[in-house]
């Protein structure tokens, strides 16, 4: 039972992740620069966690932003940033090879 509440909210999540891709969310990899140059996001930008704060312009008046990492943690911390900064529309896609697969997918 817990498994099938878990897979239908995994995969609302999914579709909604889905959705804001298509729509042309704003696509930010939070990991360092080391890590984006080791590979990601095809059309992602790299805004490592530690400058979301100092970069909070580059977020206002997007429809739709998707912020994600090495293992979704630094894009959890990113959303609450963003978040707690007035910046709405944002969804923690997790891992960038999530986030890959649907650009990809």
């Amino acid at each position: 039972m817990i498994n099938f509440i878990k897979k239908i909210f995994h995969s609302q999540a999914d579709v909604q992740l889905k959705e804001m891709i298509n729509n042309k969310a704003l696509l930010v990899d939070v990991r360092t620069k080391e890590e984006f140059a080791n590979g990601h996001v095809k059309g992602s930008v790299n805004i490592p966690l530690d400058n979301i704060v100092k970069d909070l312009n580059r977020f206002k008046d997007k429809n739709g932003i998707v912020v994600f990492c090495r293992s979704g943690m630094r894009s959890s911390r990113a959303k609450s940033i963003l978040e707690q900064n007035g910046i709405a529309n944002v969804i923690n896609g997790g891992t960038w090879q999530s986030v890959n697969k649907l650009v990809n997918g």
